[in-house]
C-alpha cells in the first residue's frame, strides 16, 4: 500500500506553476498548485492525463473551452488536447494529476479529423493582406492564397464552420511609393490595385468570405483608433524620443520603402524595418550603411518622438502564446533570435500623411504604423463577417472560443508571430488568442525573388482562366515554398501540366472510359470475385485517402504532400490496370477483371473528392462524368462508383495544353502579355459571351442560371464585384466605364451595347 499526502514544501516549478511528484503507484502522477491569478502553460503530450481537483476554485481550458472545476472535479484528458488550468477564486487551487501512455489510443486521437474541436467554434481563416501597390503574382498566390482557401476548402468538408478572410492593406508606405511612381494620389492607387488584388483571387478559384479594403470601410478607422487607445492605456505603448534617419535634402522622416541598408542581423540587403532574408526587424538607424530610396545616398540622423512598445519586456509571454497553437519551429526560432535584443523598444507610429493617425495626441503629424494596425484588422474583418452572418463577433470584445489561423510568408513572420500576441495581451488582458501559424518561404522566379515593386512577375491575370486554373493550382501546390524555396520554371510547369495532367491523369481517365464503354455499354460495373492484389489495392487507396486526410488537416498541413498523394492514387491505379491487362480479355477472368475496373472507378471517385479542396473545377468535373453530384463532403471511407451509374469519361477533356509566354512587364507593374484592345467588339455576340463569363465567375453562378434582362444589381453583384468587373473591362477592352454606367444598363446586351458606342466614340465614328 502506498499513501500520498500533499505537501506543499516539496513543490518545484513546472508547466508555469508549482508541481511535486507522487511515485510507485504504477503510472505517471503527482500533486499540483495554482496561486490565486495564475494558470498553468499551455501543453499537450501523447498521454492520457486525468486531474482530480481536491482545493479551490478555477477554470480548466482545453482547446478554447472553458470549464469550471472545484474540489471533487474529476477530469479526463486524451492525447493531444491542448489543457490549462488556471485560478479564478481566492485560494490555491490543488489537484492530483495521473498519466499514462496508450499508444493505440494516442494514434488514434493524432489521425482524428477534425481535431481541436474545429467542428465545435468558428474558424477564422486569413490570408496576408496584400499590399496593393501591384496585381498579385504568382509567388503570392502560391502562398498564402492558395494555402488557405485549400486549408478552408477542406474544412468546410468535414463540417468546420471556417471562413477565409483577407483583404487590402492599403495604408503601407509601399503604397504611397506605387502612387509616386504613377504619379497619382495613394488613395487612387490603393483603390485600383485592390479591385485588380480581388479580381485575380476571384480567377484563381479563391474564395473569400471577407475581403476588407481598409481605406474604403467606414467603420474601420474610428476602431482602428480605438484598439489603439486601448494598447495607450495599458501603460505599455507611449512617446518615446529615439534616434531616426531623415533624407539628405529636404529632412523627410524615412521608413520601409524609403530607406535602405545591410541588416544588423544577417548583414543581406534590406528596406528598412523588416528583413526579407531573416526575418528579423529592424529600426533603420541600426541598417548598415543605410541610404534614402531611391536616390542612394546617405540619410541624416536625428531624433523623433514616436509610440513605442518595450518589446523585450514579452518574451516569456510570446513563449507560452507560442505553446498553444500550432507554431512551426522556424517561428519559435526566429522569436529566440529577436528577443535577444535587450532593450527592444519598436516604434509603432510614424511621420507621415498616409494611414490613421491616432486618437491622442501626445504625437503630431503621425499615423498608426500599418503592421501593428493589421492586427486589429484581423479582428475587424471577423466583426464585418459577423454583421453579414448575423453572428455577434466583435473586434473590441474577442471571443475565447475563436480559432484563428494565419497564413503568410517568412517576411511576415515577426508581425504576426511575436508583435500581434503582444498587442492583443495588452488591448484584451483577459483574451489568450488561440491561433495557429501557417508560412511559406520565397517562392522564386528564374533563381530571382517575386516581387511586385521591382515588377519581376508572372503576373496571376497572364497564366490563369477557367481551362488553366485547376492546372496552375495543382504545379503551384506541388512546387510551394513549404519549409524551403522553391523555384518556378515556366518549361517545367508546362511539362508537368503536359506529362502528368493531360499526359497521365487525363490518359488514364480517357481509358477507364473507353473501357467502360466497350464492356459495360458506359455504365459502372459492380465489382465481382477480388484477387489478394485487389485487395491490397482497395487498402492501399484507403491510405492514400488517410494521407491526404492528414496533409490536408489543420496539424499537418502541406499541399506539397497533397499534389504527392493526388499523382499517387493515379499512379496506384495505373499499376493495378497493367496487372489486370494479361486476362482482360479472357472470359474465364471476366469476374475478377470487372473488379478492376470497379476499382479503377473507384480511385476516380476518391480523386474527385480528395482534389476538390486543391482543384475544385476538375473535382466537380471529374464527379460529374462518374455520375455523381459535386464533392461536399470529405470521405470517411473507399466507396465504389454505384453499378449502373453513367460514365462519361471517354474523350472528357479536363485539362489543356499550356501557354505560357515570357511576360513583357509595363511600368506599373502589370503585364502586356494579356490579350491587346479586343477586337472582338466588333461582333456584339463575343461581347455579351465575355461578360457573360466574367459575371458568373465573379457570382459563382451555374452555366445555366439565366442573365438576360437582368442588370448586376438584381444579379446580386456587390460594389466591390461591380469595382472588379469595371477593371476586367478596363484591361480586356481599353474602355474606362464609370461605375454608375455599370449600374444603370439594364442587362449584359445592354453593357456590350455601352462598350460598343464608347469603342465608337474614341475611334472618331458615329455612335
Amino acid at each position: 500500500m502506498i499513501i500520498s499526502t500533499y505537501d506543499d514544501t516539496a513543490l518545484h516549478k513546472a508547466f508555469g506553476i508549482d508541481m511535486s511528484e507522487i511515485s510507485d503507484i504504477g503510472v505517471g502522477a503527482g500533486w499540483g498548485r495554482v496561486a490565486p491569478g495564475c494558470r498553468s502553460d499551455a501543453h499537450q503530450h501523447d498521454e492520457i492525463e486525468v486531474f482530480v481537483i481536491v482545493a479551490g476554485q478555477g477554470e480548466l481550458i482545453v482547446d478554447g473551452a472553458r470549464h469550471p472545476v472545484g474540489p471533487g472535479a474529476v477530469a479526463k484528458f486524451d492525447p493531444f488536447e491542448t489543457h490549462v488550468l488556471e485560478n479564478v477564486g481566492g485560494e490555491d487551487v490543488v489537484f492530483a494529476t495521473f498519466y499514462w501512455r496508450a499508444a493505440g489510443f494516442a494514434i488514434q486521437a493524432a489521425g482524428r479529423s477534425p481535431r481541436r474541436r474545429f467542428d465545435e467554434r468558428p474558424v477564422f481563416v486569413f490570408s496576408t493582406p496584400p499590399t496593393p501597390n501591384g496585381d498579385l503574382h504568382l509567388g503570392h498566390l502560391s502562398g498564402p492564397y492558395l494555402g488557405a482557401d485549400a486549408y478552408v476548402r477542406f474544412q468546410r468538408m468535414n463540417g468546420v464552420q471556417a471562413w477565409h478572410l483577407t483583404g487590402s492593406d492599403d495604408y503601407q508606405s509601399y503604397v504611397v511609393g506605387a502612387a509616386r511612381r504613377d504619379n497619382c494620389q495613394p488613395a487612387q492607387t490603393a483603390a485600383r490595385f485592390s479591385a485588380e488584388i480581388a479580381a485575380t483571387l476571384s480567377l484563381m478559384d479563391i474564395e473569400l468570405d471577407q475581403y476588407t479594403v481598409t481605406d474604403q470601410d467606414p467603420t474601420y478607422r474610428d476602431g482602428l483608433r480605438s484598439f489603439f487607445s486601448r494598447l495607450v492605456d495599458s501603460g505599455w505603448v507611449a512617446p518615446l524620443r529615439a534616434p531616426a534617419l531623415f533624407h539628405p535634402d529636404t529632412g523627410a522622416y524615412l521608413y520601409e520603402v524609403d530607406v535602405a541598408g545591410g541588416c544588423p542581423g544577417c548583414g543581406e540587403g534590406t528596406s528598412g524595418n523588416i528583413c526579407e532574408e531573416c526575418g528579423e526587424p529592424n529600426t533603420c538607424v541600426d541598417l548598415v550603411n543605410p541610404v534614402s530610396q531611391p536616390e542612394g545616398r546617405a540619410p541624416r540622423f536625428g531624433e523623433v518622438t514616436r509610440y513605442s512598445l518595450p518589446l523585450h519586456e514579452f518574451r516569456d509571454d510570446v513563449a507560452a502564446h507560442h505553446r498553444l497553437g500550432r507554431v512551426p519551429a522556424r517561428l519559435r526560432e526566429l522569436a529566440e533570435r529577436v528577443f535577444t535584443r535587450r532593450p527592444f523598444d519598436l516604434s509603432i507610429t510614424h511621420p507621415s500623411s498616409w494611414g490613421v493617425p491616432p486618437a491622442e495626441n501626445d504625437v503630431t503629424d503621425q499615423v498608426i504604423w500599418v503592421w501593428p494596425e493589421m492586427s486589429y484588422g484581423f479582428l475587424h474583418g471577423i466583426e464585418v463577417l459577423g454583421q453579414r452572418l448575423n453572428q455577434p463577433w466583435r473586434a473590441d470584445h474577442p471571443a475565447p472560443d475563436w480559432k484563428i489561423v494565419h497564413f503568410f510568408g517568412y517576411d511576415n513572420s515577426f508581425y504576426h508571430a511575436m508583435l500581434y500576441p503582444v498587442l492583443y495581451q495588452l488591448a484584451f488582458p483577459q483574451w489568450k488568442p488561440d491561433i495557429d501559424y501557417h508560412l511559406n518561404e520565397f517562392y522564386l522566379l528564374d533563381e530571382g525573388k517575386f516581387s511586385t515593386s521591382r515588377r519581376h512577375g508572372i503576373w496571376g491575370k497572364e497564366i490563369l482562366g477557367p481551362d488553366t486554373v485547376d492546372a496552375v493550382r495543382f504545379y503551384l501546390c506541388r512546387t510551394r515554398p513549404e519549409g524551403r524555396r522553391t523555384n518556378f520554371e515556366r518549361a517545367a510547369y508546362q511539362n508537368e501540366v503536359r506529362r502528368t495532367l493531360i499526359g497521365t491523369w487525363q490518359r488514364w481517365l480517357d481509358d477507364v472510359g473507353r473501357r467502360v464503354a466497350e464492356r459495360f455499354n458506359g455504365a459502372a460495373p459492380d465489382a465481382g470475385t477480388w484477387t489478394p492484389e485487389q485487395i491490397a489495392f482497395l487498402a492501399r487507396l484507403d491510405g492514400r485517402r488517410t494521407a491526404l486526410t492528414g496533409c490536408l488537416g489543420q496539424d499537418g498541413f502541406s499541399l506539397n504532400q497533397a499534389a504527392e498523394e493526388l499523382d499517387g492514387i493515379v499512379a496506384d491505379a495505373l499499376r493495378l490496370t497493367r496487372m489486370d491487362g494479361p486476362i482482360a480479355g479472357i472470359a474465364r477472368w471476366c469476374d475478377e477483371s470487372r473488379t478492376t475496373l470497379a476499382l479503377e472507378l473507384a480511385a476516380a471517385r476518391l480523386l474527385a473528392h480528395a482534389a476538390a479542396p486543391v482543384m475544385p473545377r476538375f473535382a466537380a468535373k471529374l464527379a460529374e462524368a462518374l455520375g455523381l453530384e459535386t464533392p461536399r463532403e470529405w470521405p470517411q471511407t473507399i466507396e465504389l462508383v454505384p453499378a449502373g451509374n453513367k460514365i462519361d469519361l471517354a474523350g472528357r477533356v479536363f485539362f489543356t495544353e499550356p501557354l505560357l509566354a515570357s511576360p513583357t512587364i509595363s511600368a506599373t507593374g502589370a503585364s502586356t502579355a494579356t490579350e491587346p484592345a479586343e477586337e472582338s467588339l466588333k461582333g456584339m455576340g463575343q461581347a455579351v459571351g465575355w461578360l457573360d463569363e466574367q459575371v458568373r465567375q465573379l457570382l459563382r453562378l451555374p452555366a445555366d442560371a439565366p442573365l438576360a434582362g437582368r442588370s448586376l444589381s438584381a444579379l446580386g453583384m456587390t460594389s466591390l464585384q461591380i469595382m472588379t468587373l469595371q477593371y476586367q473591362i478596363l484591361e480586356r477592352f481599353e474602355q474606362d466605364v464609370p461605375i454608375e454606367d455599370l449600374t444603370r444598363v439594364d442587362d449584359l446586351a445592354g453593357l456590350a451595347r455601352l462598350l460598343s458606342r464608347q469603342r465608337a466614340v474614341s475611334a472618331g465614328r458615329p455612335a
